[in-house]
């Protein structure tokens, strides 16, 4: 079978290998003649759709309401708010030409956008009766990386970004963990991965936030990834744009902003988590085909047509397709493997005469022999107990993969010897966290919302210590 589906490099002789490997082989992404710009192939972008459909629903389930905003912000426009502009300017893009003439203004393709929803806000926001404003935009940005990789970091990348205005610092407050809740619901009952809640320290924040929260999951190889974040700004950008709005007293206040978003980085962390090394390993609640359905032995009669009768069966239950293309059923069985998709389902002449199927699980690789009396609940039962232990064992290898250290020699070892998330005390002071980065390799994740005291005193400089804080080397 290796002539007909080629080798993936396993993951544990080279993980980024495997890792290209597996995006280019599943068919989820090419690389375009734009350095650091991938093509989304429709595999790849099928399972964007998923993850868009769910988010959107939830969203405007909340009250959300779906915008778009220019791709392009003029340079005076960008500059309004100091700590903003100094955060992305590195990576930001310019547009100087129109045509053959130069323009007056540089216009930056937009990195992110709080500053056009800011100007746009301080036009429509005149009351307390015009708020809040619920407003999310499906998009993409454009950030100059010095080093990309398909999904986890590219010079382009398609998100969506929300971005509301409230009365009060205790709304905003309120919406930004509400969002916050939303995206670990949605990585944990969608995408079977666990994550960690947190906020993020004063270095590690969103630029020109007051605060920003996060969810860090951990990856195969044991690097964390920011699969989501969400900023709550007071009043930092309000008052840079001058939104205000006319109170119940009738006196003017600042309004108070958040900003959150979510990305095709999350495509990146399911393959990372679940995938093996035959290929990628899909959740069945975003996988773009649920069932393959792969006719044994299709050239006897009778077999194509009971496999078309049970594909019309189960697509009442789940999104399946069938193959009855000319390759043999090995080299099916090793292309849907690659592929991910959660279940197989076998036919053939011996199945139709004792009325049965064969089911394979993607995951387990477990096969069970089902009448296809009773197929349509077996696979519905599959794809939940699928999801459910794909997300078990996720967890299980992220707590294995969780280490506490007590100081800083305990923390040198783990992070020369192992790799994963280490949990440690920190005093909240902004050199230990840059001496643990310069000497340790590793950067603070996230201070969990549940808290646990390991110890009194702070890994680093043993002062007292005021919060336990997940570490790791990250993507």
């Amino acid at each position: 079978m290796k002539d007909q589906v080629k080798e993936i490099t396993s993951m544990e002789e080279d993980f980024a290998q495997w890792y290209t490997d597996i995006v280019k082989k599943a068919e989820l992404v090419d690389y375009s003649s734009v350095k650091g710009c991938m093509i989304l192939r429709p595999y790849g972008y099928a399972i964007w759709e998923n993850i868009q459909r769910v988010m959107d629903e939830r969203l405007k389930e909340k009250g959300h309401e779906n915008v778009y905003m220019p791709m392009f912000i003029p340079e005076s426009l960008l500059q309004k708010e100091k700590d903003h502009v100094e955060g992305f300017a590195p990576e930001v893009a310019w547009v100087t030409h129109g045509g053959e003439e130069k323009l007056a203004e540089r216009l930056c393709v937009r990195p992110t956008s709080e500053t056009l929803f800011c100007e746009h806000f301080s036009k429509i926001v005149q009351s307390y009766n015009d708020l809040p404003k619920l407003y999310n935009q499906w998009c993409s940005v454009v950030r100059w990386e010095k080093t990309t990789r398909p999904f986890l970091r590219t010079t382009e990348f398609l998100w969506q970004e929300g971005h509301t205005v409230h009365a009060t610092a205790e709304e905003s407050h309120a919406e930004t963990i509400d969002i916050l809740n939303l995206y670990a619901w949605f990585c944990e009952e969608y995408l079977a991965i666990p994550v960690i809640k947190g906020q993020k320290t004063e270095k590690e924040k969103f630029a020109g936030a007051k605060a920003t929260y996060t969810i860090e999951s951990l990856m195969h190889d044991g690097k964390a990834l920011q699969t989501a974040t969400s900023h709550n700004f007071g009043t930092n950008f309000t008052e840079a744009f001058d939104i205000k709005y006319l109170n119940k007293n009738g006196r003017w206040e600042h309004a108070h902003q958040t900003s959150w978003g979510m990305t095709t980085r999350t495509i990146g962390a399911i393959i990372m988590v679940h995938g093996d090394n035959n290929g990628l390993v899909l959740p069945p609640k975003i996988a773009p085909t649920q069932v393959i359905i792969i006719p044994i032995a299709q050239h006897k009669e009778g077999v194509l047509e009971k496999a078309a009768t049970l594909q019309e069966r189960i697509a009442k239950v789940a999104r399946v397709k069938m193959d009855a293309g000319n390759k043999s059923p090995g080299w099916k069985f090793n292309e849907y493997e690659m592929k991910g998709i959660p279940i197989r389902v076998e036919i053939g002449p011996k199945d139709i005469e004792n009325n049965q199927a064969v089911l394979v699980r993607r995951d387990t690789k477990q096969k069970e022999i089902v009448t296809l009396d009773a197929l349509e609940t077996r696979i519905t039962e599959l794809l939940q107990d699928i999801h459910e232990s794909m997300f078990a064992r996720a967890k299980a290898a992220r707590d294995e993969k969780t280490y506490v250290a007590h100081s800083m020699e305990d923390m040198q070892k783990i992070a020369d010897e192992k790799q994963g998330f280490i949990q440690a005390m920190w005093c909240g002071e902004l050199a230990c966290e840059e001496r643990l980065k310069e000497e340790l390799g590793v950067t603070s994740r996230c201070i969990p919302f549940e808290q646990v005291q390991h110890t009194t005193s702070c890994v680093c400089c043993q002062k007292e210590a005021k919060h336990m804080v997940y570490w790791g080397k990250a993507y």
